[in-house]
Parts: structure tokens; C-alpha cells; sequence
């Protein structure tokens, strides 16, 4: 029997190719989004999963609230860790971790002790060495246990011991990172690298034994540098254990350290703060409100998004199928009669039905498949993620055929009763006005199509002007036409050398030698800093805290609003400071210039104001920053006349070999660096397009079926009309006018909608588009023409039939 079912069902697709080319065709689109966003999900849902203790490994975070802004960062002094392992018994292991640039983490230039070229390298952190037993770090060479303990140990990964010791195990060889051959970095151990679902993705691990970054360092209580990593024992009632260690650290440590170091209402500033612990499966996924955390990490709101979208776009196939399923009744409605006619039950038509469903939903399935796996690459790239189908895994082809077979039957329950049920006298006379009843339902069902579709539209009109507006706005600097230097450490003391030299090139207007820029992975430096006076009187100001150089304002073209800029006319400017205006805001002067801040240590003298410059995230307010002298040369910033970018830059780098003939200049443009702040951003926008995209075909195919539908229910109807005068253009606004009108109730339902999700996308930038109605109007326009074209087919078929075809009593 099952036989028979699949020949009538062939035998059908070929009678009807346009629909089954259609059925079949919104179906796989459907199952290739899914496909693709099920790969992406399941992606960011498995990192940091490959590690057995996973249920008992934590991050502290800490929380704060001051006048009604809450920061949460990661940051922690650096005794915390062995005070916390000392304190709870519920702790069985503690570990810190840093990569800040400012104290060698990050970046560095390396070399084998035995060459005399260094070689850019990134991905560097200090760890204790604990923490390779608390993330469970796989070794190829050495003891997890004793790869750190040494003072001046490494463990680096597979591929940077290839690449420096190859065919060799190179523990206890020995490196030398940015020249300083005073302190060679012997190898502990070789880790494998880390895979891409891991929130680490660092090369190298620096041991933090015997490390003092300044004096006093490792039992300071007010310095935040470290991020913490704990391993509990087993059955720790999490909520309780928060509270513990927010007690302890605040009462026993933090609020002594405060008060012994003269802060006064140290209690009432830090009433509102916390602890808390965060699994390290949730790291990836749940960080995106944190400040001070360097490393990349997704968002789960956006897992949420697309599992949406995803859920979504099959459901607009299944429904498209349903539609034109129905929508071909008065073909089907004549075999429906003489098959119960010659005896046959309303059980054997509905196996029929769903035989025909279930061979669409496998056909679809098929080609949906081969579809994602044919972009699969581009979306990888798009995506920013590494993404294969687990052909290997035992359960996708078992999943994969159930989930053909529960969406065929899902798919194709519907038609088959309503097919089923049609009555044989009925449908013999030709009589099918039983479709009508469900009108009400189509019509819903077209409105939720679009005024979904609309949404997407709104969601990637707002996403790209956003982007437009973040990368084109004024930032307070120019980040055009800039070279960003990398490496230039390695002059050493020919730096101010090749300063002058790169400042005789007609091509250079300017050059700064500093590593804090206003672009990601550079140096930062977080103080507090009070009025002089008061200090410790009343809470300090947190600042950044850069050294420059004179150049500096000029190269990246900064206003100053106050003041004047450094120069090497004045030597007391080695003790002088320029504030940005949120800086200046913050400390209250009516006359700014000429007052002094201090932390405690440095007493500096403000000479100028800056107008406010973003030098992190746009999502993020101005915060406050002062600037000071100094030598910070790990990057060198030329301004160019980029007339001839392809001269300058050759000319740059004749200067850079005449110092440094045996090292490859690296470079960045500044522009560039200024991007890749906001490239998940970018990511999402495409991705948004794409789906919305998908979304309006898949939704266009479903009013395709309605507009095929309605002309055969009222191709009666429509021949009358044509008897008895009626135009071409008359019918065809007759048959278009109902679904425009749809489409106008999509407009309606999808403006408040799209209003409150793209207000509430747009909560995260401080600075941020105005939404305005052209939005939603340009995007209900789109809507409106493309539904239009999609149904004049239809509507223009059936206006110009011949009427006696339809009139004719059989």
C-alpha cells in the first residue's frame, strides 16, 4: 500500500511541478536556516564543556551600584585568591590569571636565546600555576603541577613550540620576550592549543611566581588586576557561599585596606557591593555586561534571537505548505470524490496525504541539507565562528530522519483532514466553497508572516544605521589615515631617532610614540584620583590613566577645549596632566586649568582640557581619562598624507630597515583597529539581512498559496463579474485590495513591536540613532511591493481566464 501511496504521490509532483517546486523549495530554505542556526548555537553552547570538574569551576565577579549605575567587573587584588583558599574550606583550589598589556601580558616580542631576530607574538597571560589543574589545560609536554612554579617559567601551546622548537620537546629550553636577555623565560611545559570553543584562547601562560610588578604588589588590597578562578568541592549550595565571600572580603580585607589607607566612609561607599560566582560554562555566553574582561565572548540574548528566527522560519514553511496544499484543492477535490465514490475510506486518504507531505518534508530535507552544507563556509565566515556538520556522531542521522518525518507529518496532518473531508457530491459539482471557512485562518496566518518579516526589516535597517552611525560619527579623534606602528619596542633607545627621522618624510604630518590608543588591544590603566586636599575625603575618581607623548593630540587630531598641550619647552610638564572633558566634569572646577589631582603617589598639575574622545565601546558613557609624559613605546602612530598610501608606506618602512634591517615591520591602520571594536556588531547585521531576507521569500511563497487559493475559490465568482462588464484592472484590484490589506495590518501589529525590540537592542549604546517613522515606513513600503509583485501573477491569471471555463456545468 505504501507503494501505491509514494506512485500517486510522484505521479502528482510531476502533474504539478510549479508546486512541488515550490512546496519543496520553501521547505528546504526553511530547513537550511534551522540547519545553520542550530550549528551556530550548538557552537556557542559547547565551549568550555571538556572540562570534567565544569559543575564546580567559577569566575568571581564583582558587582557594584553607585548612583543607580551598576559595573560589574572581573578585577580582584591580587592576595584575594590565596586569602579566599585560606579562609573556605568549600574552596578546594584558587588561581589567578592577568593579560594586561600594561604589565607584559598580551603582546610581546619573542626570540630564541640562540637567534637575534624577535618575532611578534600575542596571546599571553600570567597564571599561577593552579590554574592549568582548575581549567583542566591538556598537556603534551611537562607537569601541570610544576610547568609554573619557577619564577620566570612559560608553558606555551603546541603550535608556538613547532614554530620555535621544532620535532623537539623544548621544556626547559629557554626564551627571551622584548630583548631583556637579564630575564630569560624558561619553558615549563607545552600545553595543547586551545580549541576555538574555549573562552581562553591564549598561546602562552607566564608563571606569577615570585612576580612583584611594583613593590608591595602581591599583598595590596587596592589594586584590581586579576581575574580569579576557583574549583569548589562538590555539593556547595551556590547563593550561600556569595554571600560568605562578600562578607569576608569586604569586612576582612578590603574595608581595612581602604581605611588604613585613609578613605573615609569606606562602608557607606561600598554598601551596595558583591560577590558572586559564575560557572565557567556560562563565561562565553553571559559576560556581555562586564567591564575590564578581555576576552572574546558571545551573547546568549542573540542565542535566544536566532533559536527565534530559526523556529520561526520553519514554521512559515510548514504553514506555506498547509497553504498551498490547500490552496490546490479544486485539483484534488474531484480525485477526492471518486476515490470515496469507488469505496475508498477517508483513512486511506489521509495515508495518502501524509505519504505525499512526508515525501515533500525527506525531498526537502535533502536539498535543505545540501544547501547548508554549500554555504555553510560563507555563513562560517560571516558568523566569525568555525562550523561543521558532526557527520561522525551517531545521532544526526537518526535526528535528522525523525525530524523529517515529525515535520512532514506536522506539515501535512492539517491538509490531509481537510482534503479528506470533502464531500463527494460536492466536489463533483465542482462545489468547493468549504475552503471559505478557513479564510479567517489563512489571513492570520499571512499577517504573522509579514508582520514578522517587517519586524526583521526594521531590526536590519536600525542594526545597519547604527553601524553607520558608529563608524561615521565624530569620535573626537580622526582615525583616518593613521599607521599604528606595532612592535616598535625593539628600537629601544633609537626610538626619538627614528621619530625625527619618520617626521623628515614629506608623506608623514605626524608621529606619537604611545601604546594607549583609543582602539582595542592597547594598553589601559585604571586609577583613582582625587582633588588636592581631599584626598581619600570623598570617593575617588576613576580614571584612565595614559602615557604620551607631545605629539600625541595632534597626530589622532584632538580638540582641546582648555589649556594648552604638552611641550618640550616646559619641563615642569613632566609633572603636568591633560584631562578629557567628562574628567573635568567630574572633578567640579570652575577654573580647571592649573589645579592639581593626585593619587596618592603623583601630585600632577592640569594644563588642559580635551574634548571627550570614545576610546572604548560607543555601547559605553565618556569616562573620565587625564594623560601625562612618559615612554610607552611599544607602538609609533604616523599620520600620512594618504594621497599616495602605497609611497608613504614604502618610505615608512626604508626608515624602519635602516634601524632594523633583520625585522619585518608590522603595521595597522588605525581606522581598522577602530572597526574590529564593533566586527560582532557587523556580524549580526549580516546575519539579521540573511534571515530577513529568508523570511520575506519563505513569507512571499505563503501569499503566493493565499493569492492562488482565493482566484480558485472565486474563479466563479470572477467570471460573472467579467459577464456582466467588469475590467481587467477592476478584477485585479478586487483580488489584490484584500491582501494589501493584510499586509497593512502586518504594518500596524509590526510598529510597536519593532519599536520596543529595537529600543531595547538600542539600551545598550550610550550614544545611539534616533528611531523615526521613516523607519517603519520604508520598510512597510518594501513589504507592501514586494507582497504586490508576488501576487499580481496570480491576481492578472485569473482576471483575464476565460470566464466560460469556469461557468461551464459539467
Amino acid at each position: 500500500m505504501i507503494k501505491h501511496y509514494l506512485k500517486i504521490a510522484l505521479r502528482n509532483m510531476q502533474k504539478q511541478k510549479m508546486y512541488a517546486a515550490i512546496n519543496i523549495g520553501g521547505f528546504a530554505i526553511g530547513i537550511a536556516a534551522c540547519l545553520l542556526i542550530a550549528l551556530y548555537i550548538r557552537n556557542e553552547l559547547s565551549y568550555d564543556q571538556d572540562n570534567p570538574n565544569k559543575d564546580r569551576v567559577y569566575r568571581i565577579i564583582g558587582e557594584d551600584k553607585q548612583n543607580g549605575e551598576v559595573h560589574n567587573g572581573v578585577s580582584f587584588p591580587a592576595p584575594m585568591a590565596k586569602a579566599l583558599l585560606n579562609d573556605f574550606p568549600e574552596i578546594e583550589n584558587a588561581g589567578r590569571t592577568m593579560s594586561s598589556e600594561l604589565f607584559g601580558g598580551a603582546n610581546n616580542q619573542v626570540r630564541r636565546v640562540d637567534q637575534a631576530n624577535d618575532t611578534y607574538e600575542s596571546g599571553f597571560c600570567f597564571a599561577d600555576t593552579s590554574v592549568l589543574d582548575i581549567l583542566n589545560i591538556h598537556m603534551v609536554y611537562g607537569d601541570r603541577k610544576h610547568a609554573l612554579s619557577e619564577p620566570s617559567s612559560i608553558v606555551i601551546c603546541k603550535s608556538m613550540a613547532d614554530k620555535y622548537f621544532p620535532n623537539q620537546n623544548p621544556v626547559g629550553q629557554t626564551l627571551i620576550f622584548n630583548d631583556n636577555s637579564k630575564m630569560p623565560i624558561k619553558i615549563g611545559g607545552v600545553m595543547q592549543d586551545f580549541p576555538t570553543n574555549s573562552h581562553l584562547q591564549y598561546r602562552g601562560f607566564i608563571s606569577l611566581a615570585g612576580i612583584n610588578f611594583w613593590d608591595g604588589e602581591q599583598q595590596q588590597w587596592t589594586a584590581s588586576n586579576y581575574q580569579i578562578y576557583l574549583q569548589l568541592k562538590p555539593h556547595i549550595n551556590i547563593d550561600a557561599f556569595n554571600k560568605k565571600i562578600t562578607a569576608d572580603v569586604l569586612d576582612k580585607y578590603m574595608f581595612p585596606a581602604l581605611i588604613a589607607k585613609g578613605q573615609k566612609n569606606v562602608q557607606e561607599s561600598l554598601k551596595n557591593a558583591r560577590l558572586y560566582l559564575q560557572p565557567v560554562t556560562e563565561i562565553h555566553l553571559h559576560s556581555y555586561n562586564l567591564q575590564e574582561d578581555n576576552t572574546k565572548h558571545g551573547d546568549i540574548r542573540y542565542i535566544w534571537m536566532f533559536a527565534a528566527i530559526a523556529i520561526f522560519i520553519l514554521v512559515l514553511a510548514c504553514i506555506n505548505f498547509l497553504n498551498l496544499s490547500t490552496a490546490r484543492s479544486a485539483n484534488r477535490a474531484k480525485e477526492v470524490g471518486l476515490r470515496k465514490v469507488v469505496g475508498s475510506k477517508r483513512s486511506n486518504l489521509i495515508k495518502q496525504f501524509l505519504t505525499e507531505s512526508m515525501l515533500y518534508s525527506f525531498l526537502s530535507f535533502f536539498i535543505g541539507i545540501i544547501i547548508a552544507v554549500s554555504v555553510l563556509p560563507f555563513f562560517s565566515k560571516v558568523s566569525g565562528t568555525q562550523l561543521n556538520i558532526p557527520w561522525n556522531e551517531w545521532w544526526l542521522l537518526p535526528l535528522l530522519v525523525a525530524s523529517a518525518f515529525v515535520i512532514g507529518l506536522l506539515a501535512g496532518l492539517y491538509p490531509a483532514f481537510y482534503l479528506s473531508y470533502f464531500k463527494p457530491i460536492n466536489t463533483l459539482k465542482g462545489n468547493l466553497s468549504l475552503g471559505t471557512k478557513n479564510a479567517g485562518l489563512r489571513s492570520t496566518l499571512v499577517v504573522l508572516q509579514f508582520t514578522i518579516s517587517i519586524v526583521l526589516l526594521v531590526g536590519t535597517s536600525v542594526i545597519y544605521k547604527q553601524m553607520q552611525y558608529i563608524l561615521n560619527s565624530k569620535i573626537g579623534f580622526n582615525k583616518d589615515e593613521v599607521v599604528m606602528i606595532q612592535g616598535a619596542d625593539a628600537l629601544r633607545d633609537q626610538t626619538a631617532s627614528f621619530k625625527n627621522e619618520l617626521l623628515r618624510l614629506p608623506v608623514v604630518k605626524n608621529v606619537s610614540v604611545s601604546d594607549f590608543l583609543p582602539v582595542a588591544n592597547t594598553k589601559r590603566n585604571g586609577n583613582s584620583f582625587w582633588k588636592e586636599g581631599h584626598l581619600n575625603e570623598d570617593q575617588g575618581i576613576q580614571t584612565q590613566h595614559w602615557i604620551v607623548d607631545e605629539n600625541y593630540i595632534p597626530t589622532f587630531g584632538m580638540k582641546l577645549i582648555a589649556g594648552r598641550n604638552f611641550s618640550k619647552d616646559f619641563h615642569t610638564d613632566s609633572a603636568a596632566t591633560i584631562i578629557n572633558k567628562t574628567m573635568a566634569d567630574k572633578l567640579g572646577y570652575a577654573n580647571t586649568i592649573g589645579q592639581t589631582i593626585t593619587n596618592g603617589g603623583e601630585q600632577l598639575r592640569i594644563i588642559g582640557v580635551v574634548d571627550n574622545f570614545y576610546f572604548e565601546s560607543i555601547k559605553q558613557q565618556v569616562n573620565p581619562l587625564l594623560m601625562i609624559l612618559g615612554n610607552s613605546n611599544s607602538i609609533i602612530s604616523v599620520k600620512i598624507n594618504a594621497a599616495d598610501m602605497k609611497t608613504a608606506l614604502a618610505s615608512i618602512d626604508k626608515v624602519w630597515k635602516d634601524f632594523l634591517p633583520n625585522q619585518t615591520m608590522r603595521y595597522n591602520f588605525l581606522d581598522q583597529s577602530y572597526a574590529a571594536i564593533y566586527a560582532d556588531v557587523q556580524r549580526m547585521q549580516y546575519i539579521f539581512t540573511g534571515f530577513a531576507i529568508l523570511a520575506i521569500i519563505v513569507a512571499c511563497l505563503g501569499l503566493f498559496a493565499l493569492a492562488a487559493f482565493m482566484a480558485e475559490q472565486r474563479s466563479k465568482e470572477i467570471s460573472i463579474r467579467k459577464v456582466l462588464g467588469a475590467s481587467v484592472s477592476n478584477l485585479f484590484a478586487l483580488l489584490t485590495g484584500n491582501f494589501l490589506k493584510l499586509v497593512c495590518i502586518s504594518l500596524i501589529i509590526a510598529i510597536p513591536l519593532g519599536w520596543f525590540l529595537i529600543n531595547k537592542w538600542l539600551q545598550d549604546y550610550a550614544y545611539r540613532i534616533n528611531i523615526t517613522w521613516s523607519i517603519f515606513a520604508i520598510a512597510g513600503f518594501a513589504v507592501m511591493l514586494i507582497a504586490l509583485v508576488t501576487i499580481c501573477f496570480q491576481a492578472i491569471k485569473a482576471a483575464i481566464a476565460n470566464p466560460v471555463k469556469s461557468l461551464r456545468t459539467e
